[in-house]
């Protein structure tokens, strides 16, 4: 192949992969709205619709419903753990660990489905505990360190305790849902700005 060839074939390779990149992400895109809607038993062929590509596309991709729901979980992890950086770009470290713990806890609220789905014991979901806690945790302990430094936040909390109680509070959300969750989080950040040895109060005499 001469190195002409590859100057003028270079453009065509770069709209493929193009392509290819636009199509994945209408695919996750649809799968997304799809498994919110109904649930990770939809049918593929419902996500292929609405993302506007065939199903040799969706299959050439995702060969596997698992590989597929796996793909659109680790994509809503990568979002949520994203809004860290970005909430301490832009607010006060309390304010920002606040916000993000919100954006976590709507993160497993709306991923119940997908969550059930990835106990099942399919091969294609066994890495995705340890991508969950590689994205979270260090996101986490970030806003903790920069809310400790500015006394918004006690400076012995593990950034892991705190996902997994978070997690526990949302699997265990009763009827009322976010409402509780909400409440329960406000609970949570004022331990989180409580110091051992701390009174609520004045002293006694």
């Amino acid at each position: 192949m001469t190195e002409s060839h590859d100057r003028e074939n270079g453009p065509a390779r770069r709209r493929v992969r193009a392509d290819a990149a636009r199509n994945e992400d209408a695919l996750l895109e649809a799968a997304k709205a799809v498994f919110t809607e109904s649930g990770v038993d939809a049918t593929v062929r419902e996500i292929a619709t609405r993302a506007g590509v065939g199903m040799g596309t969706l299959y050439r991709r995702f060969p596997k419903r698992a590989d597929l729901i796996a793909a659109v979980f680790r994509r809503e992890v990568d979002a949520c753990a994203a809004e860290a950086p970005r909430l301490a770009a832009a607010l006060p470290p309390g304010e920002a660990l606040a916000r993000w713990l919100q954006r976590y806890a709507t993160f497993l609220g709306t991923k119940k489905g997908l969550a059930a789905a990835l106990h099942s014991g399919d091969a294609a979901f066994e890495a995705l505990p340890a991508y969950f806690r590689a994205s979270f945790e260090p996101a986490l302990a970030a806003l903790l360190d920069a809310a400790a430094v500015v006394g918004e936040a006690r400076g012995d909390v593990q950034a892991y305790d705190l996902l997994r109680a978070i997690g526990n509070l949302s699997v265990a959300s009763g009827e009322d849902g976010p409402a509780h969750v909400a409440r329960m989080l406000d609970l949570l950040m004022d331990g989180l700005r409580h110091r051992p040895g701390e009174q609520s109060g004045g002293e006694s005499g």
